[in-house]
This record gives C-alpha cells, sequence and structure tokens, in this order.
C-alpha cells in the first residue's frame, strides 16, 4: 500500500473584501486586540482604510496588512513624514498576525508579496514605523532580517517614540530572491 505525503494547505493571501461584513468585522477584531502597537480602529475607519490602501490584503482571519503609495489621501502622522521625505514608496501602515498564527510564515509572505506588487507598480522603496518605545524587537528583528535600515526617529503626539525604515527595492523580486538564498544554503 503507497502512503501518500501531501504538502500542508497554505492559506492563500487575498484582498480585503469589503463587502464580507464578518471578514471586516473579524479582521478590525484582529487589529484593535494588537491597537497598543498599532492603533485602535472602529469599522468605518478600518473600512476607509481599506479603500485607499495600496494593498489590503489578509491571509483568513489570521494576518492582516495594510500598505499606502505615496498618493494616497492618508493622514497618518507617519505617513505624511514619509511622504515629505520620498517621492515613490509604499508604507507599510500596519502588520498583524494573530497569536495563534505566528511563526508561520504570514508576515514574511505578505512583505514578499507587497515587495513584488511595489516594484511592479515602479514604487522605489518600501517604509514603515516601528515602536521604540513602547518596544516590539520582534518587530525590530524581523525588519532586520528583510533589510529595513533605520533612517529617522520621531516623538508623535500620542506619547509614542518610533523610529522609521526604509527597504530599497532592488530588482530582484522577493519571492526570488528568497527562493535563491533557500537553493543556496
Amino acid at each position: 500500500m503507497a502512503v501518500s505525503i501531501s504538502e500542508p494547505q497554505v492559506a492563500p493571501i487575498e484582498a480585503v473584501d469589503r463587502r464580507d461584513a464578518a471578514l471586516c468585522a473579524a479582521l478590525l477584531g484582529l487589529n484593535n486586540d494588537y491597537a497598543r502597537e498599532l492603533s485602535l480602529l472602529d469599522a468605518a475607519r478600518f473600512d476607509d482604510l481599506c479603500r485607499m490602501a495600496f494593498a489590503a490584503w489578509h491571509i483568513g482571519e489570521a494576518a492582516l496588512l495594510l500598505a499606502f503609495d505615496q498618493d494616497a489621501r492618508y493622514d497618518s502622522e507617519n505617513f505624511l513624514h514619509l511622504r515629505r521625505s520620498f517621492d515613490r514608496f509604499v508604507y507599510i501602515d500596519r502588520v498583524v498576525v494573530a497569536a495563534a498564527a505566528r511563526g508561520l510564515g504570514h508576515a514574511a509572505r505578505l512583505y514578499a508579496r507587497l515587495e513584488d506588487a511595489a516594484r511592479a507598480a515602479g514604487h522605489r522603496r518600501l517604509v514603515c514605523e516601528v515602536n521604540i518605545d513602547p518596544p516590539n524587537p520582534g518587530s525590530d528583528r524581523f525588519h532586520a532580517a528583510r533589510g529595513f535600515r533605520p533612517i529617522g526617529e520621531a516623538q508623535l503626539g500620542n506619547g509614542k517614540r518610533v523610529g522609521y525604515l526604509c527597504r530599497p527595492l532592488d530588482a530582484q523580486p522577493a519571492s526570488t530572491a528568497a527562493s535563491s538564498s533557500a537553493a543556496a544554503r
């Protein structure tokens, strides 16, 4: 009797369907579970952010990424600071992974997809901010491993201190670089 070994199913990255009330409620809940690190949103603000985003993607109800390009009509203090600094970019506003789904590579997959999409759209860099106070060492390690480098800091009106990070987009897509890196090991 032959035993069949199959690869585990990998949940797809999908665009947030703003018409799916149950999905949006679950993703809003995921965001708000981490409001200290991100920011608390209500349903209307979540919908607005998804509508204006360059990328509003999720992996089931386990992970969410929202990112904006330089032309977005977004009023975030961090986004506006970065827009004054760069001409073509994609700003990663938030990425959140549910505690039960941590370590499964969801954030890395979302970032790789975003890098490829940003490059294809002609953007020159990915930018984001990470909390310095309150600290988020996991986020610091994650971004450093993906080539993000510090470009400045700011004290925000809400009391948070943040560091701004930048990842220039080279010619090699993230998905290709990841495959080449793994093959070289």
